[in-house]
Parts: structure tokens; sequence; C-alpha cells
């Protein structure tokens, strides 16, 4: 039977873990071969990783990094920063990780997404849209980290996405990124009636309450979380965590 998966998303910049509000002024919240063996222990469903630095500052991934993590963990792997080639993808699949995160090279180029995926197979080939609201009404896709407005309308690139061959489209709301205020509900919305694909939902999270409504809304999806996983109580002390086998049935069954 098909679950949700409940996602913990870690950002990585300098080779260390942080965590951003709105896609700036990363902090520090710890070193990212312990944090997967912490969450090994807690059986997470799936692992999000990207580095927010490859693409803006025109970087290879870090591959010794790649495979340090990969051996590591226990977990399905996703990876994304600065893979613009498939050989680069194929060389980050050799090491252990089970799909790919593309966000800038498939808004630059959307035939990369179904050259890796026609090597590789759809399933492994994810493609990550960072959304922000429009002033006047809205939302349009931003690349390199936010930085960079593209023009494009990310209900229109799902669609586009889906027909190059992308196994899997993630959701990120800049927005929302470390607001801990709730999901962009009426983004999640607008994106999942564009797509047959599995989705997957980025930016919000502040309770597990917020994931039950994702999951209430929309059933079998993906629902990731950055800040919810890596702090703890009201002055956000940093202790990784996620729901017990527990926790995460009420989640489903409600």
């Amino acid at each position: 039977m098909l679950r949700p998966r409940i996602i913990p998303s870690l950002l990585i910049q300098d080779n260390g873990l942080v965590k951003t509000v709105n896609f700036k002024n990363p902090k520090y919240v710890g070193d990212p071969i312990n944090a997967v063996k912490i969450f090994n222990e807690k059986a997470v469903d799936e692992l999000a990783l990207f580095d927010i630095d490859a693409t803006v500052k025109d970087l290879e991934p870090n591959y010794s990094l790649i495979e340090r993590i990969a051996n590591q963990s226990r977990m399905p792997l996703c990876y994304g920063g600065g893979v613009k080639t498939v050989e680069q993808a194929q060389r980050i699949f050799g090491l252990g990780i089970e799909k790919i995160a593309l966000s800038s090279a498939a808004l630059q180029n959307p035939r990369l997404i179904t050259e890796i995926a026609d090597r590789v197979g759809a399933q492994s080939v994810i493609v990550v849209l960072d959304v922000k609201k429009k002033l006047f009404g809205g939302y349009e896709v931003y690349s390199h980290n936010g930085k960079r407005s593209t023009g494009i309308n990310p209900f229109q690139f799902i669609e586009q996405a889906q027909r190059s061959g992308a196994g899997e489209i993630i959701i990120n709301s800049i927005d929302q990124d470390g607001m801990m205020k709730g999901y962009d509900t009426t983004l999640i919305d607008k994106a999942r009636e564009k797509t047959t694909l599995p989705m997957t939902v980025l930016g919000g999270a502040g309770s597990l309450e917020d994931i039950r409504d994702i999951i209430d809304r929309h059933k079998i999806i993906g629902v990731a979380a950055g800040s919810l996983f890596v702090f703890k109580g009201v002055y956000k002390a940093v202790l990784i965590n996620y729901p017990t086998k527990e926790e995460k049935d009420k989640l489903y069954l409600r």
C-alpha cells in the first residue's frame, strides 16, 4: 500500500549543514554525516540533500562528500546541486544516490531532463522548482538559490518537465522557507492539478499538524521539511528529530 513520504530536507554549504529563512541568512546547524547517522536510527522514509552553493558558484558537485553521505545512509537519498550534465548525474548515481534533483540546469535546458531520464530511468530524475509569489499575483520560478528571477510560470514548467521525462516534481516555496508557519496550500493545490507525477512539497512546516494538513488534502504525496526536523522548541535549539512510527500512523489515518 502506498503511503505519503515524510522527508527531511538538508541544505549543504561549505561541507556543513545550514538552515535558511526565505533562502537567506544561512545558519550553521551541524555536520551532515552526523545528521545522516541520526536519521538512519529514526528510519526516515527518504532524505533530500541540496548543495546551495554549487550552482551559485558554478562548482562541480562535491563527489567526495556525496560518497561519504551515501556510504553512511540506510535510506533512499535525493541529491541536488551543481548537476549540469548526464555524466555528472551518472557519477553521482554510481556513488549510491537514488535520485538526482535538477533545478537551474533543467530551467535552462529542459532537454537535460530527457537525457538523464533516458540513461538512468525517469523515476530517478527530480525537477525542483523554487517558487515565489509575484507582487501583483501569481507565482514565478527563481533559480540560483532564489537569487535570479526567471520569468517562468511554475505550473507551465511542471507540464513541460513531465513531457520531458521527469519522474517527480518538488515544489519549494521561497516565501515560506524557514518561516515554520505552514505550507503555501494555494501553490501546492495549483501545482498538484498540473501533473500526475509523484510530487513533494517543501517550505513552511512548523508542526506535524502542518504535514497532516497536506496529507489530508492530497493523500499520496511527499511532504518535506527542513527547520521542523533540525530545530526544537520556541528558541529553535538544534536537535535532529523525526516523527515516531506511532506519530506517522496518526498523520496517515485521520
